[in-house]
């Protein structure tokens, strides 16, 4: 019985696709996902590469894609700066 599950369960490993990355880069605000026209379906895929949402729609007009905040974007950081010491 735990042969045929070892079996199963490799060959469902075996038979799996490839994982998809992810497709959103922390360092941009705003994405684009463009949607795949190709026949069959498919093809559509998410960049983050603007800093605005009319950045973004400028690149999107005429396109199947739209815009959106990137839900894992980092903000800014603050420079290192001296520490101040308070003095109670």
């Amino acid at each position: 019985m735990r042969l045929i599950f070892y079996v199963v369960t490799a060959f469902t490993v075996a038979m799996a696709g490839p994982a998809a990355a992810q497709n959103y880069d922390p360092n941009y605000p705003v994405c684009i996902q463009y949607f795949g026209g190709r026949i069959g379906g498919g093809g559509g895929y998410i960049a983050c590469k603007f800093t605005s949402i009319p950045q973004c729609q400028a690149t999107a007009s005429g396109l199947a894609a739209t815009c959106s905040v990137n839900p894992y974007y980092a903000g800014s950081r603050p420079a290192p700066g001296r520490r101040h010491r308070h003095s109670y």
